[in-house]
């Protein structure tokens, strides 16, 4: 996809119609420029009550579907998810003054998608999603290493079945907002809000 100078954009009629499209070709960008982990992306979710939370999380997967990303569903984000399932996420890359911004409602990856992903990691990385009790108190790290020790004892081969509690979740995007750095502060906004048609597409005020 060709896509305009973004900084220059005249109107929400000058940026691109898909969302999708422009996410993929400026993810691309950040994979060439950014020197570390160009999927990291901040995730809100709120509790039962609406307190927010946030933190840091690695996009796995993205196509037309949403934004998937995995961890322990026992942990506080899970615990999140499974009282409000809705959550916001943003990127950010500094090399390239831009930002995209999503929120949505939130889905469980189905168990296929989820082994297949878990599959892909390290062992060290398998074996740990057994041993932490994410979120949860921990007295000293000693404990975690001797349940790391206990788990690789327990399956000291390469075959180490995904933990029933950990999996990944789909952000379905209904609405998208792409930003761009301007000279002055006088940032590009551009939000994609999704309708039964299709995307609306509106320019923000920076």
């Amino acid at each position: 996809m060709k896509v305009p100078p973004f900084n220059n954009l005249e109107n929400a009629d000058a940026a691109p119609t898909d969302p999708l499209a422009l996410f993929y070709d400026w993810f691309a960008q950040a994979e060439r420029s950014e020197p570390v982990d160009p999927n990291a992306m901040s995730l809100a979710t709120a509790d039962a009550t609406g307190r927010p939370s946030l933190r840091m999380v690695l996009l796995k997967g993205m196509d037309e579907r949403g934004f998937v990303f995995y961890t322990n569903r026992e942990s506080r984000k899970g615990m999140d998810l499974a009282a409000n399932p809705n959550a916001a996420i943003c990127f950010y890359w500094k090399s390239l003054g831009r930002q995209v911004r999503a929120e949505g409602p939130v889905e469980f990856v189905d168990n296929e998608e989820a082994d297949a992903y878990y599959a892909s990691r390290g062992r060290g990385s398998r074996i740990g999603a057994w041993a932490s009790s994410q979120s949860r108190p921990l007295d000293k790290r000693s404990n975690l290493v001797e349940k790391v020790a206990a788990i690789g004892k327990k399956y000291p081969g390469n075959d180490i079945p995904r933990p029933p509690h950990w999996g990944g979740y789909r952000l379905k995007p209904e609405r998208i907002e792409f930003w761009h750095e301007g000279k002055d502060r006088l940032h590009t906004r551009v939000v994609y809000t999704r309708n039964d048609t299709g995307w609306k597409r509106e320019m923000l005020y920076p």
